[in-house]
């Protein structure tokens, strides 16, 4: 067991190379961290919050709720069960709420730069007709920029959409799915009007069955995930680029001690493009000469970082839990954040050296930083005005120490769009290849890692979990600081075919591509539902996505937006597995999340603590999917002529395609 800098063998378990030895450093013997911090505070966590049975909806309260007890419960009567629910759906509500303010500044800045007010572009025009071809607008004869403002301005109001049509992105979910929403009425008609509806039931003396809850929860999870979160990530492909695989580096040896360190910290990647762009201007890279450093070094921290590591290969610094060691090694002269993630303890951390805090918007201040406001409008000048901040304090730099032998190659940027390229070539593009492998036994399964890092638990959890999966030719799937996480475990690339099964490992041999698929933030999750989607249309594997040999897993969730992620993968049909709910003072609430959903979604939670436990569910829920599909069996192994290739196009997909994997051209 890996022990603490102070040497409390067990309190937290670092596992992470470049963490400890920044920690070990004399430049950070007064930083105080959150390792620090929990080690120090030497109690559990409360019974009735970790529970989810602790209420303060009302000022009667707050109220302890102890499930079966008639005298514990609410002074208005609410049971364990209702308090656990409406506690639960305001997590969801929360998470959806961050994704969806999140989605409204890509929206506007999609708007903006089909209007010429910013310096970015409309980069993809293929997607953005697909995308038109979805909202129903007109593309003949039109320019790029004219159809991207109608689009923008139907995504826009979609936000605050009042009437009962649904939102338009549900039409991309697989016809039996969309059916499921009709029937439970779960289908999201506004985002906004979602969340609020969920505050409103949640509060006092509204909603108190804890089932009708939950179909709200649905509802307004499914605003985030096919609403906000998947316009988010689309418009932003179309103006950013769409990812294509490249190879970068991750992990605090990112870090130059001959260069002017700016980490960008937070969600939003239209502050971190525009810096990205200002970062290559000639009177920025003269100043930063002018102080004494040979360049600017961008680096990325937490899902900014693997916006920007996707579409420019941009090296990531740190993930959420390496936040303030990259602030340690006393190399970074400014830390630019914007919003969600950001501990206020980076401000105390910063104390310690010459770095800066910036803050750039209004909604996340912080004491001790300095605030200079990102505007979308001046994108350019606002994010020279933050680099000159920073470039000034490189001069003021002390000592540092970074760990630069902890840097690790990565291959990421596997969108959709291009998994279905290297599964099926430039002009065939298609799952085909993938869903055959999985039908004759080469891959498993699929298996998705994503969410947060989080303090209280291991930080090797998620690299065991995908050493496990592979290992079992299960190939995974990985967004967010997971993704992050599995990238300084050496998992996201290529090399890292030598953990994985016999049948994975030919197929990745084949196709060129590591056994685990960074997509992207966690915001990108949404292309997970494509994914999915296209595999069910793809056939062979069932008619809807609970059909799926697949599961999903945010083992280290911290942030409110894993469980709206968790909500929304469950009311599309996909189980996924946390390892610990907010739930269980509640007994029956508990059982409906984890048994009684099933029934009405086709998926549940799952609850399972140790990683290897995790990991061996999953397998084990992917085993349950096959045998239910028929193809648990091996299948014979059959080599393609060329008039069997060419028939790819008409088949069905169910089975008589035998193996297509290794032998398919791609």
């Amino acid at each position: 067991m890996a022990s603490s800098r102070n040497g409390c063998e067990g309190c937290v378990d670092i596992t992470c190379n470049s963490t400890k030895q920044v920690l070990q450093q004399d430049i950070a013997k007064n930083v105080k961290t959150a390792y620090d911090r929990i080690e120090a505070r030497g109690m559990s966590a409360c019974l009735f919050g970790s529970g989810g049975t602790c209420c303060r909806h009302c000022n009667m309260g707050p109220c302890q709720i102890i499930d079966g007890v008639d005298d514990m419960i609410g002074i208005c009567g609410a049971t364990a069960d209702t308090v656990a629910a409406r506690n639960f759906g305001r997590v969801i509500a929360a998470g959806t709420a961050a994704h969806t303010d999140h989605a409204r500044e890509m929206v506007k800045g999609f708007i903006a730069t089909a209007k010429g007010e910013t310096p970015n572009e409309i980069k993809d025009v293929k997607k953005l007709h697909m995308l038109a071809e979805i909202f129903g607008v007109e593309t003949e004869g039109r320019d790029k920029n004219e159809i991207a403002v109608e689009i923008g301005e139907l995504a826009l109001a979609e936000f605050g959409s009042q009437d009962d049509n649904t939102l338009t992105m549900l039409k991309r979910a697989p016809a039996k799915r969309q059916e499921i929403w009709k029937q439970l009425n779960v289908g999201p008609r506004g985002v906004d009007r979602e969340v609020v509806e969920m505050m409103h039931r949640t509060h006092m003396g509204v909603d108190q069955e804890y089932k009708n809850i939950m179909l709200q929860g649905s509802r307004c999870a499914l605003a985030d995930g096919w609403g906000s979160s998947m316009l988010s990530t689309e418009l932003t492909d179309i103006m950013f680029g769409t990812p294509v695989p490249r190879r970068a580096i991750v992990d605090l040896g990112v870090l130059r001690d001959d260069q002017v360190n700016i980490t960008v910290h937070g969600h939003e990647p239209l502050l971190a493009e525009a810096l990205c762009l200002a970062a290559q201007e000639e009177d920025m890279l003269a100043l930063a000469k002018k102080v004494g450093a040979k360049g600017i070094n961008l680096t990325g921290v937490c899902c900014t970082g693997n916006e920007i590591l996707m579409r420019r290969g941009i090296p990531v610094a740190a993930g959420f839990v390496q936040q303030e060691m990259a602030l340690a090694t006393g190399a970074v002269e400014a830390m630019v954040v914007d919003v969600q993630c950001i501990m206020q303890s980076v401000a105390e951390v910063a104390k310690n050296f010459h770095t800066d805090i910036i803050t750039t918007n209004y909604r996340a201040k912080m004491p001790d930083s300095i605030h200079l406001q990102f505007e979308e409008a001046d994108a350019l000048a606002s994010a020279k005005k933050i680099l000159t901040k920073a470039i000034n304090n490189y001069k003021k730099r002390g000592d540092c120490f970074i760990p630069e032998e902890t840097k690790l190659d990565v291959v990421v940027g596997f969108s959709h769009e291009t998994i279905n390229k290297m599964l099926g070539g430039t002009f065939r593009g298609s799952y085909r290849p993938l869903n055959d492998n999985i039908i004759n036994g080469r891959i498993r399964g699929v298996g998705v890692i994503v969410g947060c890092d989080n303090y209280k638990l291991a930080d090797d959890t998620h690299e065991i979990i995908a050493r496990e999966l592979i290992k079992n030719d299960v190939l995974v799937l990985a967004t967010g600081c997971a993704a992050t996480s599995l990238g300084r475990a050496g998992l996201v690339q290529p090399a890292a075919i030598e953990h994985a099964g016999p049948g994975l490992r030919e197929v990745c041999e084949t196709v060129g591509m590591p056994p685990v698929l960074h997509m992207g933030s966690c915001v990108d999750n949404s292309r997970i539902l494509i994914a999915a989607t296209e595999m069910v249309r793809e056939g062979g594997l069932g008619d809807d996505i609970s059909d799926l040999p697949a599961i999903g897993t945010a083992p280290l969730w911290m942030s409110e937006k894993a469980v709206a992620i968790g909500q929304y993968f469950v009311a599309s049909g996909a189980q996924v597995v946390f390892q610990n709910l907010p739930t269980s003072g509640a007994k029956a609430f508990n059982n409906y999340l984890l048994e009684g959903m099933m029934d009405t979604y086709g998926a549940v939670w799952n609850v399972a603590e140790k990683p290897l436990e995790i990991a061996k569910l999953m397998i084990e829920k992917i085993d349950q999917k096959r045998a239910a599909l028929g193809i648990d069996k091996q299948r014979e192994r059959v080599l393609f002529d060329m008039e069997m290739r060419r028939d790819l196009g008409t088949g069905s997909g169910v089975g008589d395609v035998g193996c297509t994997g290794p032998q398919h051209n791609v």
